[in-house]
């Protein structure tokens, strides 16, 4: 879907907090910082000049959205901090003051400044987000998102289908949620009568229950063929809590059919088992489920340009860390992470 980056605060940190895809962009836009206190830094008449807009522009940018731009690294640097950058300016060559600086108006570094706007390459693109005025601000934002784009294929491939496998954790989470599976589809078969339904049906009842869509939902909004498996392509918070419910439930089921006095059930009397351990497990799974609903709504948006309708309130900001945790150096595709460690996973898979 269409990024309308200068009115989506949402869309906007995601790409800033994309360290991958902001390393291409500073690599590929060429517009040189000056390096200070280990990040590149640029002043607020540098931003001026590069966007083609006027100083006063940008000083009602930074009244307007001054907790944005400061989250994403603009400063007011004062006393002996400003005396550093001075003195770091000062050691540019000429080559480099020739093209920073223009009249005396507009020096980069005031002499007599007793304090001054500084910004991060982060702030300088959170800037070019948010001004409507400027076209070079526009070529910007197209740039970037193309930049963002262009990184994700690289990775992935072209397809972030399967960009939940990349975590370190997904293997085990899906290790064990197998094991957990068999629990939960060996106390079907033994407590609910022979139903063809049973076991799809109470699967959706606990996919609806984790993140409100059933199966055949899920699979719409991420565009699964029919051989395609969904759980392949859950993130290793949503398969942990899935197994959770799942080894809830089959001791719960197992425990109602004791009382029973071991009369299997019907579809619909396993259905209100279901509803009354729902409502039992109910607080008990509020914060994990929480916490899952939101990584998978923010996650799907940021990642897979995905919208879940029914958990788009739980739309956020992705973290820099899960950027780095699935596009990172850490993050590796399913399969170069079984070639590393068969051996750990086989015993995983045999407990």
């Amino acid at each position: 879907m269409e990024k309308d980056l200068t009115s989506s605060k949402v869309d906007r940190r995601n790409i800033l907090n994309n360290n991958t895809a902001i390393k291409e962009i500073y690599s590929q836009l060429g517009f040189e910082g000056i390096f200070f206190e280990n990040k590149f830094r640029y002043t607020l008449n540098q931003l001026a000049r590069f966007y083609e807009v006027d100083n006063r522009t940008i000083e009602r940018l930074l009244e307007d959205h001054t907790e944005e731009l400061s989250a994403s690294g603009y400063e007011i640097f004062k006393g002996f901090r400003l005396k550093l950058f001075k003195e770091k300016v000062n050691e540019l060559t000429d080559i480099h003051v020739g093209q920073l600086m223009q009249d005396d108006d507009k020096e980069l570094v005031g002499k007599r400044a007793a304090s001054l706007a500084v910004f991060t390459f982060k702030s300088l693109l959170n800037l070019g987000m948010l001004l409507q005025t400027s076209e070079k601000a526009r070529e910007v934002r197209s740039f970037v998102l193309n930049i963002v784009i262009d990184v994700l294929n690289k990775k992935l491939g072209g397809s972030t289908k399967y960009i939940n496998q990349r975590e370190e954790e997904f293997l085990p989470a899906a290790l064990r949620e197998i094991n957990y599976r068999k629990e939960f589809t060996n106390a079907i078969d033994l407590y609910i009568k022979k139903n063809q339904f049973k076991y799809s049906q109470l699967t959706d009842k606990i996919y609806k229950s984790v993140f409100k869509e059933n199966s055949k939902e899920y699979r719409k909004v991420l565009d699964l063929k029919a051989k395609e498996s969904v759980r392949s392509t859950m993130y290793t918070e949503v398969l942990d809590l899935i197994s959770s419910y799942e080894n809830g439930f089959a001791a719960y089921l197992k425990e109602q059919f004791e009382l029973n006095q071991e009369n299997q059930f019907s579809l619909s009397e396993a259905h209100e088992i279901f509803r009354k351990f729902e409502k039992f497990s109910d607080k008990l799974y509020e914060p994990l489920r929480e916490k899952a609903r939101g990584l998978m709504a923010s996650r799907d948006m940021a990642f897979r340009d995905a919208l879940h309708e029914k958990l788009k309130e739980y739309v956020n900001t992705v973290s820099a860390e899960d950027f780095d945790k699935f596009l990172g150096e850490k993050s590796q595709s399913l399969e170069d992470r079984l070639k590393e460690n068969i051996d750990v996973f086989r015993r995983l898979k045999d407990r």
